[in-house]
């Protein structure tokens, strides 16, 4: 766990690929109980330390999550998610090339809780939430392309199912069409950047994450 931005309500880290954020049925230690050990040895704290999840990243996807030191913070972050107040930036490697450079995807997602997957539809189905994201061409290797992804709403697997249905599915990522898995059971989505105003102090605050390592990332390192 790399710790990227900390004070007294907020505490920002860059989780790997292998991290889940919230415990779950694996019953791994998952990263807020790590974010929590952490406060507690940093600060010689007894007791319990207090730790709000304001989001989730998929088990698989690397990158920034924003965590609350205090539910006064807690509250407003989730307020400011909720109401799209929180600039997500991801990078995704593909291995084709998209049909335009730039631009935006606007899909109908349907949710499957039994396969833990969405599916995106042009059209309105019921039960389907709107899902809108803007991506852009920045690099390539001799094999990948690399997007940026902005989000404009934040839907169960959206990236994921949004590119896979552009006929991008993200490196890695056999549930949404990609045909070998990464080694490390990773796919190659980052959440590179995060921006939002402090919840109390009113602050500007823009964070970038660290590139995970391994050769594929290291052609774009240089971005």
């Amino acid at each position: 766990m790399e710790v990227i931005y900390e004070d007294n309500h907020v505490i920002v880290v860059s989780k790997t690929s292998s991290e889940i954020v919230q415990g779950d049925k694996t019953g791994d230690t998952p990263l807020s109980e790590l974010v929590k050990q952490y406060l507690k040895e940093k600060y010689n704290k007894p007791g319990n330390v207090f730790v709000g999840v304001t989001h989730r990243l998929d088990r698989p996807v690397s990158g920034l999550v924003v965590f609350a030191k205090t539910s006064k913070a807690l509250a407003r972050l989730n307020d400011m998610f909720r109401n799209g107040e929180v600039k997500k930036t991801y990078w995704a490697i593909v291995k084709d090339c998209p049909p335009e450079t730039e631009g935006t995807l606007v899909h109908y997602l349907v949710r499957n809780e039994k396969q833990n997957k969405s599916y995106a539809y042009d059209r309105e189905k019921p039960g389907a939430k709107k899902a809108v994201l803007h991506y852009k061409l920045i690099g390539h290797s001799d094999n990948y392309y690399l997007l940026e992804v902005d989000l404009q709403t934040g839907r169960h697997h959206q990236i994921r199912c949004q590119l896979a249905k552009m006929g991008c599915p993200i490196k890695g990522d056999l549930k949404y069409g990609f045909p070998r898995s990464n080694p490390d059971g990773s796919i190659c989505l980052h959440a590179r950047r995060v921006s939002f105003v402090h919840p109390v102090s009113k602050m500007p605050i823009d964070l970038e994450a660290p590139l995970p390592d391994g050769n594929l990332w290291n052609c774009f390192r240089t971005l």
